[in-house]
């Protein structure tokens, strides 16, 4: 099993291009399901999870043709999902990766049976699909739970509902916006989730000739049509990704300029590293960012739905606080066991305390390199960017987390002056 060996201490300097957002592409593929026609997508992150969509959809049927794209950042796809599908996504693929669970509702709504498998993917605490199925009954669906799997069916087509989400849920917007756009009359999906990657479904969905209002607020509006067809459509640039690296010039004290991102997909993280004393400004594609570690001081921050700070980058910026002059308090309100990073922290010389959804961080002057243990994927990072700002040498292993958000991590680290490898 590889592991990945830091030597800390490097100030980094450089830049990186950031790719094509995971959470974005991946309910971009699975709308491939919603027509006979091709949907090409541009600007796929080569990641693991990526493939794991690419495996799950190949054995329903779809035609996955991948390629280099030049023109744009990462690798394109043409899917083509025909008229006679498989409509059972088996447990050997659900349960690796969550995100899998979004086939349910192109299925349901296109050939009005569905089997899938209930998911897995990082263990960061519950994460019900009551959710999306409570909304597909309401649409007109029958759903069993059966031997582990979701069992679906609808006589005829989905109807359009009046959707009241009980709690912002990014996959079951996503779910009921596919399901909806072939429905038979107008769905109203109420507290939506707002997140960019929800935007960018919407707006490829459109491109398949979906009716969809409301993109980008918290009430979405759709008008069931018979049948989308063909699209390309570009993923938008992964906002964690960015986040992440910002940190790494951050917690170094270096300077990075990110390519490929965007301003008004990150600004609770921009707003926060900014109050930590983190230099940020705006160039051409991009955004360039510098810290003089010695300055950045501690702030509170809640993780809270978009465009709340996201929880996705709550670990990574618990590393910079280590480092941060005063304490801050981090508070996650989205997963109640999202702080696995914390015992590993503390073992290279973290002094924090966690109260319940709280975690009390107080900055210390340095921290040692030690071997350590990845939990899931963002707590993975995390302790890379630890280990980039500590002294000596930090051993990080079960590392395979990092393969299902992060491309080309080691390298892009490196080419700004890291000391890190990766080694069996």
């Amino acid at each position: 099993m590889d592991k990945i060996l830091i030597s800390g201490g490097k100030k980094l300097s450089g830049e990186i291009l950031i790719g094509g957002a995971k959470n974005a592409a991946l309910p971009l593929m699975a709308a491939c399901l919603l027509t006979e026609e091709k949907l090409t997508i541009l600007g796929l992150p080569d990641v693991a999870d990526i493939k794991a969509m690419a495996n799950l959809l190949g054995r329903l049927g779809v035609s996955v043709d991948d390629k280099s794209q030049q023109r744009c950042v990462g690798q394109s796809s043409q899917l083509q999902a025909g008229p006679l599908i498989n409509t059972k996504a088996p447990y050997d693929i659900v349960r690796k990766m969550r995100a899998s669970v979004l086939v349910l509702g192109p299925l349901l709504a296109r050939f009005g049976h569905a089997s899938v498998s209930l998911p897995g993917g990082c263990a960061i605490g519950t994460r019900p699909v009551d959710l999306h199925l409570n909304a597909l009954i309401e649409m007109g669906a029958k759903i069993q739970i059966n031997e582990g799997y979701i069992e679906a069916s609808v006589k005829g087509r989905l109807k359009g509902a009046n959707i009241v989400f009980p709690q912002v849920t990014v996959g079951g917007t996503e779910n009921i916006l596919m399901a909806s756009t072939l429905a038979e009359g107008k769905t109203t999906i109420a507290n939506a989730a707002r997140e960019p990657e929800v935007s960018d479904l919407a707006n490829c969905l459109k491109a398949m000739g979906a009716e969809i209002e409301g993109i980008g607020t918290d009430t979405l509006t759709v008008h069931g049509v018979n049948v989308l067809g063909s699209a390309m459509h570009t993923v938008i640039p992964d906002r964690i990704e960015a986040g992440t690296y910002a940190i790494a010039a951050s917690i170094t004290g270096g300077n990075i300029i990110l390519k490929n991102t965007r301003l008004q997909n990150n600004e609770a993280v921009i707003r926060a590293l900014s109050k930590a004393r983190v230099l940020i400004q705006e160039v051409e594609n991009g955004l360039s960012i510098s810290c003089n570690k010695d300055t950045v001081r501690g702030i509170d921050l809640v993780t809270e739905p978009y465009p709340g700070f996201p929880s996705d980058m709550q670990a990574q910026f618990m590393a910079l606080m280590c480092f941060a002059n005063g304490a801050s308090m981090i508070t996650e309100n989205i997963f109640e066991n999202r702080f696995m990073h914390v015992p590993e922290l503390v073992r290279m010389g973290a002094d924090i305390n966690v109260h319940g959804a709280s975690a009390i961080v107080r900055g210390v002057k340095k921290m040692s390199g030690a071997p350590v243990m990845a939990t899931d994927l963002r707590a993975s990072v995390s302790l890379i960017l630890a280990a980039l700002a500590a002294e000596g040498e930090t051993m990080i292993s079960r590392v395979y987390h990092l393969d299902r958000g992060y491309e080309q991590l080691v390298q892009k680290l490196k080419s700004c002056g890291a000391e890190i490898e990766r080694v069996s």
